[in-house]
């Protein structure tokens, strides 16, 4: 009977590690993807403050339209790019993507607020001000979101990583995630522009 009582204890300790490990991975995967859904709130709030940030100045800067539909076409990028991210958060490829876009956004939105610093009356409408104040703030609250993204991540990459997860994570298909990176500083710079 001992030899019986312990293979049986070896199977159950063995089938309690794969459980927990795929529990774990399951519960590490869906925090970084509701982590991802923080940011996509962020983004889309972004998204939407732009068109109103280009009609803002359009009235003021009637010379400067490849400007504004550059700013334009980078947003429309930028939102596919984020609906693709938003159906598969954390897949290399998606993240990617995501990231090369929201370059090309805030770089055309430095590029804007570069050109509107030459239109004093622009500075001065309080609709801008306000749209800016707005545009700002959602830049903080989505690197916040960014960073909760990463840590979550990490994360599951982490448990993915050491044993015995790492077994399970192969034998389950627990692919990696891919981080989302903060756009280059020399890009970043162009948005701290203010009025």
């Amino acid at each position: 009977m001992g030899p019986i009582i312990f293979i049986v204890s070896v199977v159950l300790i063995v089938v309690f590690i794969v459980i927990d490990s795929y529990n774990r991975l399951v519960t590490l995967r869906n925090r970084y993807k509701n982590a991802y859904k923080q940011i996509d709130v962020q983004l889309q709030r972004r998204y939407d403050l732009i068109p109103n940030l280009v009609e803002t100045a359009k009235g003021y800067m009637q010379h400067e339209r490849e400007t504004l539909s550059a700013v334009i076409a980078a947003r429309n990028a930028a939102l596919t790019s984020s609906r693709q991210a938003a159906s598969n958060p954390g897949d290399p490829r998606s993240m990617q993507q995501l990231e090369t876009a929201e370059a090309a956004l805030t770089g055309a939105l430095g590029r804007l607020l570069v050109v509107s610093e030459a239109y004093p009356d622009l500075k001065a409408d309080r609709t801008m001000a306000s749209l800016m104040e707005e545009l700002s703030s959602t830049e903080n609250r989505i690197a916040f979101a960014r960073q909760a993204f990463n840590d979550a991540v990490t994360l599951y990459n982490t448990k993915r990583e050491v044993f015995p997860s790492n077994i399970i994570a192969n034998a389950y298909n627990f692919g990696g995630a891919e981080l989302l990176e903060e756009a280059a500083p020399e890009v970043k710079q162009a948005l701290r522009i203010s009025f």
